[in-house]
């Protein structure tokens, strides 16, 4: 991302009969599957009790009346003997929910969907969660003041959807930390004349009794925040490159600036791929609107999204995301350093590439300024409050740590822990302190004092 910013627990026990005078083994006991993930930042945030592997979400939008209607199948498997579980939800009516072709008990409890079964799903069981529902939906607030979710565009423009780091529960029901990843399929019915967007590669498109429907499949696990089904009269470009399919879509307002950087993504996309290793996505693209009341761009999983047209080091930044923070994905909030931090980096050493400044010159220019500036706020492996996840020492600093780090074990290591770094935590997840374990194996080096200084000391570090 560029430039921004939920026990109660249930028993039931079920005595099952004896069987010509043998007693039967007991059903087991579900309990209720917490109501978060427990991350420090966003408690709440996530539901426990299951992994979601697949959504089937099928949406019609109104951008004049900015209505939507829709019906989520959840393809989850549950992580412990069930008697209900929570999904995230926020603002949108509830019309039904089923649990395996079965109507099932249910409440709302603000930005959660409280799920009751009538008989417990056992450990480790594949099971299905079909919900119907509706209404206008509005992002939602972080702590920073900014917003993020399903976003109406002035007027009847369309929508801008960007879930980072708790919005994708105003249009769709989920397991909303990104701890659990799924695979997608994503089918928007909108009036003829508007494109809707979302991850992956585009199935179908069809129009039909003035209405276009387009059907998205993302096949790579995908962290909720990541998906989007943005609405627009897009300008859209569909080609090839070098045997990916790039897909952008542009509000003709900002075709003329966006155009030529846009044009530079196979570029990016081929010079990211020499450092980090293969793309890991079978598509790419961008997706650009026209309202820079909005404040900020987001590595949406394979077409990022932009408030206005981007620049290159946008551009750079939001692509170099599909790496890291995408494809290798934090495990908890406090970790969004190696997201920012990483694709900050990336603008450095394309700027360097590009007839820039180099990578030490600007972390020594950003060293250089006084011990009350923002950047030293708080360590960026830390930031400590929800509202500071995106602030400067998380973007700026946290490149500074990867700066000190390369100069501490060279570019050959440095560079093979990237590579490692990528292709060992592809479409998973990953921590600091694994990849301040990664960084010591392949480098041969103590590294915990650099570590230590550059993400969690408060204040700036007495030396560069």
């Amino acid at each position: 991302m560029t430039n921004r910013l939920f026990l109660t627990a249930a028993a039931t026990v079920f005595a099952v009969a004896g069987l010509l005078g043998a007693a039967a083994p007991a059903t087991p006991v579900g309990t209720k599957g917490a109501a978060g993930a427990g991350d420090p930042l966003l408690p709440l945030s996530g539901d426990g009790g299951l992994h979601v592997r697949h959504y089937a979400l099928q949406l019609a939008y109104q951008p004049k009346t900015q209505h939507l209607d829709g019906s989520a199948v959840l393809s989850a498997t549950a992580t412990q003997d069930l008697s209900g579980f929570d999904l995230d939800l926020s603002g949108l009516d509830v019309h039904r929910v089923t649990v395996d072709g079965q109507v099932v008990a249910f409440d709302r409890a603000g930005p959660k969907l409280e799920i009751t079964l009538d008989r417990p799903v056992t450990d480790g069981s594949d099971f299905t969660v079909a919900v119907d529902y509706g209404g206008t939906p509005h992002p939602v607030v972080d702590a920073d003041g900014t917003s993020d979710g399903w976003t109406a565009l002035p007027g009847d423009q369309g929508a801008f959807v960007a879930g980072e780091p708790q919005g994708a529960m105003t249009w769709f029901p989920c397991d909303g930390h990104p701890t659990d990843k799924s695979t997608y399929d994503v089918t928007v019915t909108v009036p003829q004349g508007y494109t809707a967007v979302s991850n992956g590669v585009l199935r179908t498109q069809h129009t039909a009794a003035g209405r276009s429907t387009f059907r998205w499949h993302e096949s790579a696990p995908m962290a909720a925040y990541l998906a989007t089904a943005s609405v627009g009269r897009f300008d859209v470009r569909e080609y090839w490159s070098r045997r990916l399919p790039v897909y952008t879509a542009v509000d003709p307002a900002e075709k003329a600036d966006a155009d030529g950087v846009l044009d530079q993504l196979p570029a990016v996309i081929s010079w990211e791929s020499s450092l980090f290793g293969p793309y890991p996505f079978d598509s790419a693209g961008a997706i650009v609107v026209h309202d820079k009341a909005i404040g900020y761009a987001l590595e949406t999983q394979t077409r990022p999204l932009y408030d206005e047209a981007p620049d290159l080091d946008t551009l750079v930044h939001e692509t170099a995301h599909q790496w890291f923070g995408d494809s290798v994905t934090i495990t908890q909030w406090k970790d969004i350093w190696l997201n920012e931090g990483f694709a900050t980096y990336a603008e450095w050493m394309w700027d360097a590439a590009h007839g820039g400044a180099s990578p030490h010159a600007r972390l020594a220019q950003l060293y250089a300024r006084p011990a009350t500036d923002q950047l030293w706020s708080y360590p960026p492996g830390d930031p400590g409050q929800l509202a500071r996840l995106f602030g400067v020492p998380s973007y700026a600093r946290g490149a500074m740590a990867l700066q000190e780090l390369r100069e501490a074990v060279g570019d050959q290591a440095f560079f093979g822990i990237l590579k490692r770094w990528t292709a060992e935590h592809r479409y998973g997840h990953g921590t600091t302190a694994q990849f301040a374990a990664l960084s010591a194996s392949v480098s041969g080096k103590n590294l915990d004092p650099l570590f230590a200084t550059w993400l969690y000391s408060a204040g700036k570090p007495t030396k560069m």
